[in-house]
């Protein structure tokens, strides 16, 4: 069976978001079953999980991989909260609302930090990273979202990481939205910390998120953390001691995102799961222009995991009502996020194919034209 003939779930809506995704049937069967926490058949898919995790992002002894209950905030929080030292001091590069929330924990969390502010649309200027960095006191780390899917832009995060390598501070990576499709050398990008969540590109269910860590980075954290439960170095310490969770696992989210990581691989991998996704974008993309639709965003900054699409200059335009008769007919697109731009986003990424792609265009012509809105 090609990807184009994969079926998708039929009674289902299809989520054209960035997370929850729509998911394989197999994933969801997966969840049907009931598991111990502590039990060897659990605690070898655990095994299981991380192993390959690390495959998938091409790295080996170097990193480790520690699962953390919760959403992909949660473990955004664990790292902001665990690997800065106190007396530690953060750059956070902010051009969209996740590099936002993580000056937002900081401030949350009394961590020193400055937030470099850079316009939504663009990705940001390396000579200003570059003069942040040097300016005042030396910073210890700093955190950049590799897809900013406020606006679906990418941001240069192997530029990035050497530059804050080169003046020497960690590097943190909220690849939230990114991991398994785009590509990323962490070990070239210099990253100490990846984020991650199960519900994103691997196309999992909700429940828990991953960091992948650079080990020698993260034994080092040894009295850092400031929260018991999100207390990364902790957590990977007794997931290498006992091979659990220090806390009750999400179990039945976890069976699904084995069996996700084996439908990854089967795919073809991150290389296969990311042309997928790009045929999905480019195809929308087609398809909207012809709508009468203009992407936000150049298209040298846009990832193909969500686009933002500027509102129509049309009086009958009114996007409560497009969405309402879209999810009418079983599809779910994503409200805008952008501070200085009325957009909404379409994602493109989990269990979709160009002929789901396909079926919104029409179905949105169906709406445009029902709505009186003409290209």
């Amino acid at each position: 069976m090609t990807n184009d003939d994969a079926v998708s779930p039929a009674r289902d809506k299809l989520l054209f978001t960035p997370g929850p995704l729509t998911t394989s049937p197999a994933v969801k069967q997966a969840m049907l079953r009931d598991v111990g926490s502590r039990d060897a058949e659990f605690l070898a898919v655990v095994r299981d999980i991380r192993r390959r995790l690390l495959l998938v992002a091409g790295v080996h002894e170097d990193y480790t991989a520690v699962l953390m209950q919760g959403s992909g905030t949660f473990a955004i929080e664990a790292v902001i909260g665990s690997v800065i030292p106190p007396d530690g001091r953060l750059l956070v590069l902010v051009n969209g609302a996740y590099g936002r929330r993580i000056a937002q924990i900081a401030a949350t969390l009394r961590i020193n930090h400055v937030a470099l502010a850079c316009p939504e649309h663009q990705q940001p200027e390396l000579a200003v990273v570059e003069a942040a960095l040097v300016a005042g006191e030396q910073f210890t780390h700093l955190a950049v979202v590799h897809c900013e899917t406020t606006s679906g832009i990418i941001n240069p995060v192997a530029a990035i990481g050497a530059l804050a390598h080169k003046h020497g501070a960690g590097v943190i990576v909220d690849a939230m939205s990114s991991f398994a499709a785009v590509p990323l050398d962490l070990q070239a990008a210099r990253v100490d910390y990846l984020v991650s969540s199960a519900n994103k590109c691997i196309e999992g269910v909700p429940g828990f998120a991953f960091v992948l860590a650079r080990v020698a980075a993260l034994a080092a954290t040894e009295g850092w953390a400031r929260s018991l439960s999100l207390d990364l170095l902790a957590q990977w310490q007794e997931l290498e001691r006992s091979g659990q969770f220090r806390f009750t696992p999400p179990t039945h989210a976890l069976l699904a995102f084995q069996r996700a990581l084996r439908e990854l691989e089967a795919e073809g991998g991150v290389a296969a799961r990311g042309a997928r996704y790009r045929r999905n974008h480019a195809m929308l993309v087609e398809g909207m222009r012809a709508l009468g639709f203009h992407q936000h965003l150049a298209p040298h900054d846009q990832s193909p995991i969500i686009t933002s699409f500027r509102y129509p200059e049309h009086a009958a335009f009114e996007f409560s009502r497009f969405y309402e008769l879209l999810n009418e007919r079983g599809f779910v697109i994503y409200p805008g996020k952008l501070s200085d731009a009325a957009c909404f986003r379409i994602g493109t990424i989990g269990r979709l194919f160009p002929h789901d792609v396909r079926a919104l265009l029409a179905a949105m012509r169906e709406v445009l034209a029902e709505m009186g809105v003409t290209p």
